[in-house]
């Protein structure tokens, strides 16, 4: 009414009002009543800004490289910003009679663009792909440097390289040296398992031969051990057969000796005995031979003198006609000849 008017602005942006040229009001998210016109009002955003790029390079190898990202941003310091950017503000249609604010962005990202293109100069394809987290580093630590971000009061909250990467040809290329490796990586692989289970199947056939060479050790000093004991015991045996054979020797020595005592004393007495019985045989000398055979059978039983009866008679068989024996004779000769 009568160009007064109401205006009220978020928390996060920051006005400044003009009245001929000079502040009269600022703050961040104020809220007043104006009059329209005489009064200029500048609004500057203060929130975090998200801007997303893309754009191509090219490496030290000259291959191209596509380069996507997003930087973050924000502006601290509005009325350094309002003097070098029109930020004034259409309050009846509520945004920037100006193209400056939108141009902001791309301000930024020439900025980025320029100090990326700086280091993927010195950068391989194959380093500018790997380098991604690298180039993100370097980029962001001189932003944080640059003057012009400084003039204008802005503060860089972050910076992401999302991806680096080569054109559709190069990019085929690539994956086919990546596939040959991969490939070759996997022969030797291959190669290397087959080694492995060679090395492996050496190492069996090693052990297997040094257990069968550490069996026949064994076996060996079991033979040798058991020809040692058999030595030993054979070494006894003939031991004990020396032991025996001079036992032998000495008992057939001593029988030997005592076979020689026995003749001689057998000697001496059938010496003594032809001694004595010739003694005997002189003294009887001139005796009549029946008084010698009454002396002899003095001692002698019944049978023996019947015995001896019977032999005379026989001695004078020539004179006697006929002899007669009764049985009761003969039986009693026959029980006394069986008992």
């Amino acid at each position: 009414m009568f160009g007064v008017k109401f205006i009220k602005f978020q928390p996060n942006d920051y006005v400044l009002v003009y009245k001929k040229g000079k502040i009269v009001k600022e703050g961040a998210g104020l809220c007043f009543y104006y009059y329209a016109p005489t009064t200029s009002l500048v609004m500057v955003p203060m929130g975090s800004v998200e801007v997303p790029f893309i754009f191509e390079e090219l490496s030290a190898d000259f291959q191209p490289v596509t380069v996507q990202g997003q930087v973050s941003y924000r502006i601290i310091d509005p009325k350094k910003i309002s003097k070098l950017l029109n930020y004034t503000l259409d309050s009846a249609r509520r945004h920037h009679i100006s193209e400056d604010p939108r141009k902001l962005q791309q301000r930024v990202i020439n900025i980025v663009k320029v100090l990326a293109k700086k280091n993927i100069d010195k950068m391989t394809l194959q380093q500018a792909i790997k380098g991604s987290e690298k180039l993100a580093e370097s980029v962001s630590r001189e932003l944080l440097n640059q003057l012009e971000i400084k003039s204008l009061g802005l503060e860089i909250l972050g910076l992401t390289i999302l991806a680096i990467q080569p054109n559709k040809e190069t990019a085929r290329a690539l994956e086919a040296q990546a596939r040959e490796e991969i490939l070759r990586q996997a022969d030797e692989a291959v190669y290397e398992r087959r080694n492995a289970a060679i090395e492996q199947e050496r190492t069996i056939k090693e052990n297997e031969l040094n257990t069968d060479i550490a069996v026949e050790n064994k076996n060996r000093q079991i033979r040798e051990t058991q020809m040692e004991a058999e030595r030993i015991v054979q070494q006894k045996k003939n031991e004990l057969n020396e032991e025996q054979m001079n036992f032998q020797i000495e008992l057939e020595r001593k029988r030997k000796k005592l076979i020689a005592e026995k003749v001689e004393n057998s000697k001496a007495e059938a010496d003594a005995k032809g001694y004595e019985l010739a003694t005997v045989l002189k003294a009887l000398q001139g005796i009549d031979p029946n008084i010698i055979q009454c002396l002899a059978g003095m001692d002698m039983q019944p049978d023996q003198l019947i015995a001896l009866a019977f032999q005379g008679l026989a001695g004078k068989a020539e004179k006697i006609g006929q002899l007669n024996i009764s049985p009761e004779l003969m039986r009693e000769l026959m029980k006394a000849q069986e008992s």
